[in-house]
């Protein structure tokens, strides 16, 4: 529920693409355990763990969909679980490179951007103009060529070339998209960042890292009410404090949990306290 009315608020959220798509940013993070008293999240020979999948919605950076696993679990199997939203975009980094889970996205009328690794093979059937000034070396439509990934995918797929001006690092993006412009591709898969920065944030400030209970329950329980809390201080921030960051809502919501405020209040600048009244109720006790 809050997810949904999170969802709605920021809905109207100016990404900085000329796109009608939902975009989201798909990834893991794993959160490091104690192997004697969590021995069911399994991860290595000597450490447990687990692993939050979590689906970013890029606008107001809103976790839609989180599955938490063994940290054992790889990565790509979480594709399995995802819900898809036709005509959505999903940013996916080289870890989920598995074409026959890529083609179900695409059957499913979806959209995905992610990076191809070095040994994929794939065959130029067109290339298209591209303005070099802005970076982008290539775009072409291709088809792979190796026999099983030419099995899993056996459609076309576009792939863009990308020399990012930042870090100096050569990129090359897979997609199904070919109606979008070559660097709004490039620049598309850039956000897929903010569900890093989701990561940290809650990892740095909520309780996920150490946990008051020991079962698969107690863990994912105490991870959920992580999760309603940075729902809540993100709605917080919309309805009532646009300009505030959600570190500092939640500073000024953790100071003031049993103080009979009104929290529009709260986050105001102005001082209730030092406000003058023309009128006061209470009766001067000694007359000047």
């Amino acid at each position: 529920h809050l997810i949904a009315e999170a969802t709605q608020l920021y809905a109207d959220t100016d990404l900085g693409f000329d796109l009608d798509n939902t975009v989201y940013a798909f990834d893991s993070t794993t959160i490091d355990l104690c192997l004697s008293l969590f021995p069911w999240a399994t991860f290595r020979r000597t450490k447990a763990a687990v692993k939050l999948h979590t689906l970013l919605n890029l606008k107001g950076s809103i976790p839609e969909f989180i599955h938490i696993t063994q940290g054992s679990t790889h990565d790509v199997k979480a594709l399995d679980v995802l819900p898809i939203l036709a005509a959505a975009i999903y940013l996916l980094d080289r870890g989920y490179l598995d074409f026959t889970r890529l083609f179900r996205i695409h059957q499913a009328g979806a959209f995905f951007v992610t990076r191809a690794k070095a040994n994929t093979r794939v065959r130029r059937i067109y290339s298209h103009p591209v303005d070099k000034s802005t970076g982008l070396v290539c775009d072409q439509t291709v088809r792979l060529v190796s026999p099983k990934p030419a099995v899993m995918y056996p459609d076309q797929l576009r792939r863009v070339r990308y020399n990012d001006p930042e870090t100096g690092k050569s990129l090359a993006f897979l997609t199904n998209l070919f109606t979008t412009p070559a660097l709004t591709i490039a620049l598309l898969y850039r956000g897929r960042w903010r569900v890093e920065l989701f990561f940290k944030w809650i990892k740095q400030h909520l309780r996920i890292k150490r946990f008051f209970g020991t079962t698969p329950n107690a863990v994912k329980t105490q991870v959920w009410i992580a999760v309603s809390v940075y729902v809540l201080v993100a709605i917080v921030k919309q309805q009532v404090a646009p300009n505030r960051d959600l570190y500092t809502l939640l500073q000024i919501l953790s100071v003031s949990l049993f103080e009979k405020t009104p929290i529009s209040q709260a986050f105001s600048k102005i001082d209730a306290t030092n406000q003058n009244t023309t009128n006061p109720n209470q009766l001067s006790l000694f007359e000047l």
